[in-house]
């Protein structure tokens, strides 16, 4: 799976993008119907320090689009709460497939 990783106001990060590629490829271990993913991460100001990285995920997959956001005080949380929101996401997706 090609995963693409893009930086708003932010240096790149080799340790990020090795821990977001962890993650989405242990989803794609599971989830063989992935095709391509994007990774975008942006600090924004924000008054509270629990919030302002924010991590957002496109999969790309057979049909629409799945995608999803978080925005935490770091962002190797941000990261893993969007790819646990992505989990529940892909489940669901594999649920109707299995279906018909």
């Amino acid at each position: 799976m090609n995963i693409n990783f893009e930086y708003h106001n932010v240096k790149a990060s080799n340790r990020l993008e090795i821990l977001a590629a962890e993650k989405l490829s242990k989803l794609q271990d599971k989830y063989d119907f992935m095709v391509s993913s994007d990774v975008y991460l942006k600090k924004e100001n924000t008054s509270g320090a629990s919030s302002g990285s924010i991590c957002s995920v496109r999969i790309n997959t057979p049909g629409p689009t799945l995608f999803a956001e978080s925005s935490l005080g770091s962002f190797e949380a941000s990261i893993a709460a969007a790819t646990d929101n992505l989990k529940r996401q892909l489940q669901k997706r594999k649920d109707k497939m299995q279906a018909h």
